[in-house]
C-alpha cells in the first residue's frame, strides 16, 4: 500500500497567510507551503491579501472589520479551500464575520466562511492523514496548548493523533489544559495586567509538565507565552505544530 504522505492528491488551496506570519512567523508559512506541497498539493498564495479584520471586530469596530472581510473575501474568490495556519484567524472566517454579517448576509462572506479550513484539521480530516511518519532523534515531551479559537473544531484531536503518530514523541498533559492562554489579540492590550497573570498561571501548569518541546497551532498564543516566558527568565523551546510535521521527517 502507498504511503498517503506522498501520494498525489492532484488538488489546489489557496494560502491564507495571516499577519503573524507576515510579521513575525515566516517560517510557518513556509513550513505551511513545504509540507502541503509534500502531500501533493499545489498551494496558491493571493499577494494582496491583509489582515483578516480579527483586531477590529473583537475591538468593537465593525465598520472597519467588514470593510476588511469584504476585502479578504474579494482576494479570496472562487471554490478552492481556503488553508489557514492559525485556529484564530480561521474562526474569523468561518464564524466572526457570519456574525457580524448576520443582519445583511452576504454571499462571498458565506463562501469564503464554508471554504476555510484550520490547516492541521485540513490535513488530518481534510486529506484523510492519521499518522505522521516523522521521527524525533530522542524521546521528546510535548506540552500542546489547544487555542480557545479551535474549541467545539476537530483541530485538537487532529494535533494530538498527528503529534502522538510521530517516532519518540510523547504529546503529555498539564493542569488546566483548556484554560486561556491570556492574549486574546486585543484584550492583551487594553488589560495587559489580567493577560499577562492568565498567560503565567498557564505557563506555570505547561511547565510544571517539564516539556521539551511547547506546541501550538496559533502562533499568537505561542507568541505570548514565551514572550512571557522569556521575561521571566525561564524560557521554553516552541514550535508550530506544521513545523514539527516538517522538522520531524525523512531527511531526503
Amino acid at each position: 500500500m502507498d504511503n498517503p504522505t506522498t501520494r498525489p492528491l492532484n488538488k489546489r488551496v489557496l494560502l491564507m497567510g495571516t499577519c503573524l506570519c507576515d510579521a513575525f512567523y515566516d517560517d510557518v508559512a513556509r513550513a505551511t507551503v513545504e509540507i502541503l506541497e509534500h502531500l501533493g498539493i499545489s498551494v496558491e498564495f493571493p499577494e494582496n491579501q491583509t489582515c483578516c479584520g480579527q483586531p477590529a471586530f473583537n475591538s468593537g469596530d465593525w465598520a472597519a472589520s467588514r470593510k476588511v472581510a469584504k476585502h479578504t473575501a474579494g482576494v479570496f474568490a472562487g471554490e478552492l479551500p481556503v488553508i489557514v495556519p492559525s485556529g484564530s484567524c480561521a474562526a474569523m472566517n468561518r464564524h466572526g464575520n457570519l456574525l457580524q454579517f448576520e443582519e445583511q448576509p452576504d454571499t462571498a462572506i458565506a463562501s469564503l466562511a464554508n471554504r476555510t479550513w484550520e490547516l492541521i484539521d485540513f490535513i488530518y480530516n481534510g486529506l484523510g492523514i492519521k499518522t505522521w511518519p516523522g521521527k524525533f532523534e530522542k524521546p521528546t515531551r510535548i506540552a500542546f496548548h489547544r487555542s480557545c479559537h479551535s474549541r467545539g473544531t476537530e483541530t485538537g484531536k487532529a494535533v494530538r493523533t498527528l503529534l502522538a503518530s510521530i517516532e519518540n514523541a510523547e504529546v503529555i498533559p498539564f493542569g488546566q489544559a483548556e484554560q486561556c492562554c491570556g492574549f486574546g489579540g486585543t484584550f492583551s492590550v487594553t488589560f495587559p495586567h489580567i493577560s499577562g497573570q492568565m498567560g503565567t498561571l498557564k505557563l506555570d501548569h505547561i511547565l510544571e509538565s517539564k516539556p521539551d518541546l511547547l506546541a501550538g497551532i496559533d502562533m499568537s498564543c505561542l507568541m505570548h507565552l514565551t514572550g512571557l516566558a522569556t521575561t521571566q527568565g525561564r524560557p521554553v523551546p516552541h514550535k508550530h505544530v506544521i513545523q514539527i510535521l516538517r522538522d520531524t521527517l525523512p531527511k531526503a
